[in-house]
C-alpha cells in the first residue's frame, strides 16, 4: 500500500500543471536575461494565440507606435500580399512596370521590362543597390522611382538577393499608382482595420510615395498581431486576407543574405532553432519579428533604433535568448 501511494504521488506531480510560482518564476528569468540585452526596449511572446510575457524595458509603452526600421519590408510584404488577394496586382509573375503606369522614366535601364513583382519581394531585381554606401545618393535624388529604375544591372533579375531599399519602394509606388490610394491608406484600411492596428504616417519620397521597406512605425503588440497572421497562414477568425499559399510562398527561400547567410523569401529570413524551423523580419538595430509555426509561438523583440547598430553580433544574443530560455519556457 505505501508504495502504491508513492507512485501515485509521483504520478500527479506529472500530471500537474504549472503552478503560478512556476510561471513567474520562468518570466522572472527571461526578464533577467533580456535586461542583459542592452538595447533591448520590449519584448513579447505570444504562445498558442495568447500573450505570455510583455516586457518594457525602457518604459517606452508596449502600444506605442515605434521605429521598426528595416522590418517595414516585411509589413509591406503583407500589403502586396493582401493586394494580390484583392486583384490589384494579378501575381507574384506580374513585371513591375505594368504596375508603375507613368511613373517609368523615359531613361529607364534597358531589361526592367523583365522584373517582377516577385523579383522586388525577394531582393532579387538584379539592380545596383540603393542600401549601403548607394543611400544617400537615392534618398537625396529628386525621383526616388526614377533613380532606382535607371540604375544598372549587376545581375539578372531572379539572381542573387540584393539587400536594396529601393526595391521595396517600388513595391510602394507600385501599390500607390496600381490601387489608386497611399500605401498608409492601403495599410490601415487592409491591415490596420482588421487587425485593429495602428498605423502612423511615416516618411514619404518626394512625389508623396510612402517609404516602402524603411521606417514604419508599428507597436511591439501590433507586430505580434501581424507574426501571428502568418503563424496562422493567414487566416484571421473565418476571413483569409493573403492568397492561399502566400504564407508557404513568402517563406520559401530564393536568396541568401549577404550578411547573416540565412536564407529570404518574400520580406523573411529562416533561421531554425531548438531543432525547429522559424522565420523573421528584421530592422537595423535589433528590431525583430520571429514565428516558429511548430511551436504556436510568436516573439516581438524592439531595440534602439538610432546608429550604431551591432548588427548581426546583436542577432544573435536575440535568437539565443529565444532559443535558450524562451521556448523551453513555453514548452514546459
Amino acid at each position: 500500500m505505501q508504495r502504491f501511494s508513492y507512485w501515485l504521488f509521483a504520478l500527479l506531480l506529472l500530471v500537474t500543471p504549472p503552478s503560478h510560482s512556476e510561471t513567474a518564476d520562468w518570466q522572472t528569468e527571461v526578464s533577467r536575461e533580456a535586461a542583459n540585452l542592452e538595447r533591448l526596449h520590449s519584448l513579447i511572446v505570444v504562445h498558442e494565440g495568447q500573450e505570455v510575457l510583455a516586457l518594457d524595458l525602457k518604459s517606452a509603452g508596449l502600444d506605442t507606435p515605434t521605429n521598426i526600421k528595416s522590418l517595414s519590408k516585411t509589413v509591406l510584404a503583407a500589403l502586396v500580399g493582401i493586394g494580390i488577394e484583392k486583384g490589384v496586382f494579378e501575381g507574384t509573375n506580374q513585371p513591375v512596370i505594368e504596375t508603375l503606369g507613368d511613373r517609368i522614366p523615359a531613361s529607364a535601364t534597358e531589361g526592367v521590362d523583365r522584373i517582377t513583382l516577385g523579383h522586388l519581394l525577394s531582393l532579387q531585381a538584379g539592380l545596383q543597390r540603393t542600401s549601403g554606401r548607394y543611400y544617400g545618393p537615392w534618398v537625396n535624388s529628386d525621383n526616388w522611382v526614377h533613380h532606382v529604375l535607371t540604375r544598372p544591372f549587376v545581375d539578372e533579375p531572379g539572381g542573387r538577393m540584393l539587400y536594396s531599399t529601393g526595391s521595396s519602394h517600388l513595391l510602394s509606388a507600385a501599390l500607390t499608382e496600381s490601387a489608386g490610394r497611399s500605401t498608409l491608406d492601403l495599410a490601415r484600411e487592409w491591415l490596420g482595420e482588421p487587425l485593429n492596428i495602428t498605423i502612423p504616417a511615416w516618411g514619404r519620397d518626394p512625389q508623396g510615395i510612402y517609404f516602402g521597406g524603411n521606417n514604419m512605425a508599428l507597436s511591439p503588440r501590433d507586430l505580434a498581431k501581424i507574426g501571428e497572421l502568418y503563424r496562422n497562414e493567414g487566416r484571421l477568425g473565418d476571413r483569409r486576407l493573403f492568397p492561399e499559399n502566400w504564407v508557404r510562398e513568402s517563406w520559401i527561400e530564393r536568396g541568401r543574405s549577404a550578411y547573416t547567410d540565412d536564407p529570404y523569401g518574400y520580406g523573411w529570413l529562416q533561421q531554425p532553432l531548438a531543432g525547429e524551423m522559424g522565420y523573421y523580419g528584421r530592422g537595423y538595430g535589433g528590431q525583430v519579428l520571429y514565428v516558429m509555426p511548430a511551436r504556436k509561438l510568436t516573439v516581438v523583440m524592439t531595440s534602439d533604433p538610432t546608429p550604431p547598430s551591432p548588427g548581426s553580433a546583436f542577432l544573435r544574443r536575440q535568437f539565443q535568448l529565444i532559443e535558450e530560455h524562451i521556448i523551453p519556457a513555453v514548452e514546459n
